[in-house]
């Protein structure tokens, strides 16, 4: 079993509502999640979570802290993601590379979106997502 690490943004824009993406390939092809993917060999995590921000949703970030860590398997290998907040300092929203979509969403939408499994769970359990549905 190989772990793979990965990395995910939790952003959120004024009015609270979180950016989501919905993903263009397998894993979870057509599920809404937080932008993020694999770190290349050779990348930190801070480095890996700007380049899959800008490359899934053309916005420039500054990656902050922790929010939390999961890991899920996939087949024979396990998605170790580590999940950060972080801050637009630039771009625009656009979808891009392995994203089929991008969007702004707050507990009432994501409530009608079908989302990567477990997520909204996991994000309010970390205290990062409001306990509204």
């Amino acid at each position: 079993m190989r772990v793979i690490p990965c990395v995910g943004a939790v952003i959120k824009n004024p009015e609270g509502r979180l950016l989501l993406i919905q993903r263009g390939h397998e894993p979870g092809k057509g599920l809404w999640s937080v932008p993020g993917g694999r770190v290349e060999d050779g990348e930190s995590d801070s480095e890996a979570l700007v380049r899959e921000v800008r490359e899934e949703t053309g916005l420039i970030v500054s990656p902050g802290r922790l929010a939390g860590g999961v890991r899920r398997p996939a087949g024979d290998d396990v998605y170790d993601i580590r999940d950060y907040y972080a801050t637009i300092t630039g771009g625009a929203l656009a979808a891009g590379d392995d994203a089929d979509d991008a969007i702004w969403a707050g507990p009432h939408e994501m409530a009608t979106f079908p989302i990567t499994e477990g997520l909204v769970e996991t994000l309010r359990s970390w205290g990062a997502l409001d306990t509204g549905a």
